[in-house]
């Protein structure tokens, strides 16, 4: 039985992102990307290793897209807010949690993609070891924007402080924004940054001491 015959591995991420958006995640199967693509079963196995394999590399591509984006908005709040002297930190975090939505002016399929799924909806236990390394990576690098806007904020980096930003950042976002008609429906964005802000006016309690 001779190997799968190669297909260029960007055409099938097109095809696999074109399935993803028009299907929701659920419609894209490796059956699917076969059909949709011309290539065989095989040919496609042999490219992702699985179909967890597949959808880490969808999602990945444009998540790392993402997250340059997301990093220089929060740069530029911080340098505006220092300019002003007026309220950089909470400014920046409103930044990140409103960049899917600006993302979405040229890009919506994207950004809907990306609040569609996160990381850790696709951390499974069937994923590879290059699936896995490319999320953790991805993971990390989303940790550290936190961690500096939470620092930022509270002068704080301990778990609460984090978990709060983390919600203003990935849970708040997917939640307003993807329900909306559009990502960029103005409404959405009005609640999402009041919301925001809210929270930042507001610091979680501190973490709960251990026993001495």
């Amino acid at each position: 039985m001779g190997r799968p015959r190669q297909y260029d591995v960007d055409d099938l991420l097109a095809h696999a992102r074109d399935l993803w958006i028009g299907r929701g995640v659920d419609g894209l199967t490796i059956r699917a990307l076969s059909a949709a693509s011309g290539a065989s079963n095989g040919a496609v196995y042999h490219a992702f290793g699985s179909r967890d394999g597949l959808l880490v590399r969808v999602w990945a591509e444009e998540a790392g897209r993402f997250l340059t984006f997301q990093r220089d908005r929060v740069a530029e709040a911080m340098r505006e807010g220092d300019a002003t002297r007026e309220g950089d930190a909470t400014a920046a975090l409103v930044a990140a949690a409103l960049a899917p939505a600006a993302y979405a002016k040229d890009n919506e399929d994207g950004a809907r993609l990306l609040l569609a799924a996160t990381a850790d909806d696709l951390l499974t236990s069937e994923l590879d070891a290059e699936g896995r390394t490319q999320l953790l990576g991805l993971q990390k690098e989303l940790g550290a924007l936190l961690v500096a806007l939470a620092s930022a904020l509270w002068e704080r980096h301990d778990r609460p402080a984090v978990t709060i930003v983390r919600h203003c950042v990935v849970t708040l976002p997917g939640a307003l924004l993807l329900n909306a008609d559009r990502i960029t429906d103005p409404l959405a964005r009005h609640a999402l940054e009041h919301a925001v802000r809210g929270i930042a006016a507001a610091p979680p309690a501190g973490p709960t001491p251990g026993p001495r």
